[in-house]
């Protein structure tokens, strides 16, 4: 049977062993981590030390071998267990797939190990303040000086930079044969000089901080540069297309964990001397978020299982879908979940209210709802582009 409707075995497992690494921090550990400035530093190395967060990578540079699908699932049960990894969507889903499928030899063995173990963690920069959803405006720009490159512009929204060595920049180089600008990928060290960031005060409970970046001729060597100058946006898209598919693994462990802690509360808190859960007002709409869960998670696998096989169109397709179908379930599992506990949903204790922020974001970020619509509208169904 296909495994976009069967998980292999080797799969299942892994979900079981990340599942029970989840359980040992939970949530507790991830809410006083951000409450209280910290990282969540030692959930990142045991899952490091134990190859979840290196499952995709390649196995000659100390990976799993495994693919988008297997690093999927860790992303959620993380999530699903109350102590999901942001980073684990950026570091080795975003920057790891550009490298490992357009990286010189000599940047795989530089950069892939780390991510491999965790003992490294690289960051991802490609939304700008005035570009939005529209990469073509992109105006951090490279240009040649030399053998070197010189680096200039901003990024907005950036997370985690604080807790990187490096940070993947997407940039514009000029074509020396049309003179229009391209897009074009570099890995700059964070403490490059020229190199300034800030952060950005969110209202979301999260150990992982957001960052506005500031490049200002910063300089680099001629390798920084990753893969092809002439293929910039073809390696774009093969880091969007695992970070949608991990957004909506990120977004659907969150969704299941709202929904269990519904469904828990259903089950023991009696009104009218039986459990609320009894009544159709309470079970239905819960009934109707497990079934909508289960949905993204069976789009997000054909995505994963689409990128896997090398049918990148179709996986774009797809993992833009997921990508929907998870953002919207989530904020209807947390809204549902507030909604079954009553005052209690607002209650600190009870878990909810920090979830709030955080659903939400799933329907902006990577990428607005709205965007999502506007590609399956164009490419699914051939509509008119209107933007």
């Amino acid at each position: 049977m296909s495994t976009l409707f069967t998980e292999t075995e080797e799969r299942r497992d892994l979900r079981k062993a990340v599942a029970e690494l989840g359980a040992k921090y939970g949530p507790e550990y991830f809410r006083t981590a951000a409450k209280e400035g910290r990282k969540s530093t030692e959930l990142w190395d045991e899952a490091g030390r134990l190859g979840y967060l290196g499952v995709a990578v390649p196995e000659e540079f100390g990976g799993g071998g495994g693919d988008i699908g297997d690093l999927a699932a860790v992303c959620e049960e993380l999530a699903a267990a109350g102590a999901p990894l942001l980073m684990i969507v950026v570091s080795p889903a975003i920057v790891g797939s550009i490298i490992a499928m357009f990286g010189t030899d000599v940047q795989k063995k530089r950069w892939l190990p780390g991510i491999a173990d965790g003992s490294a963690t690289y960051a991802f920069s490609i939304t700008e303040p005035d570009a939005g959803s529209n990469s073509h405006r992109i105006t951090t720009t490279a240009r040649r000086d030399g053998e070197d490159w010189l680096l200039s512009g901003g990024k907005t929204f950036i997370s985690g930079v604080d807790e990187a060595s490096h940070v993947l920049v997407v940039a514009r180089t000029e074509d020396a044969r049309t003179g229009k600008l391209k897009p074009a990928l570099f890995m700059v060290p964070t403490d490059a000089d020229g190199f300034t960031k800030a952060p950005i005060e969110m209202g979301i409970t999260s150990p992982e901080k957001q960052w506005t970046l500031f490049f200002d001729g910063v300089r680099l060597p001629q390798d920084a540069l990753v893969g092809d100058e002439d293929a910039g946006l073809m390696q774009l898209f093969a880091g969007l297309n695992p970070e949608r598919i991990m957004a909506a693994s990120f977004a659907t462990g969150t969704a299941r964990l709202a929904l269990s802690k519904a469904v828990a509360y259903a089950k023991d808190r009696e009104v009218f001397e039986k459990p609320i859960g009894t009544h159709q007002a309470i079970a239905h709409p819960l009934a109707e978020i497990h079934i909508e869960i289960e949905m993204a998670r069976l789009m997000t696998q054909k995505a994963a299982a689409l990128l896997a096989s090398g049918d990148f169109m179709a996986a774009g397709e797809a993992a833009n879908m997921a990508k929907y179908a998870a953002g919207e379930v989530v904020c209807k599992a947390v809204d549902q979940a507030i909604q079954t506990h009553g005052g209690n949903g607002l209650a600190v204790e009870y878990g909810l209210v920090d979830m709030l922020a955080g659903s939400r974001l799933s329907r902006i970020a990577p990428v607005s709802r709205e965007m999502v619509l506007n590609f399956v509208a164009q490419f699914s169904l051939g509509l008119p582009k209107s933007y």
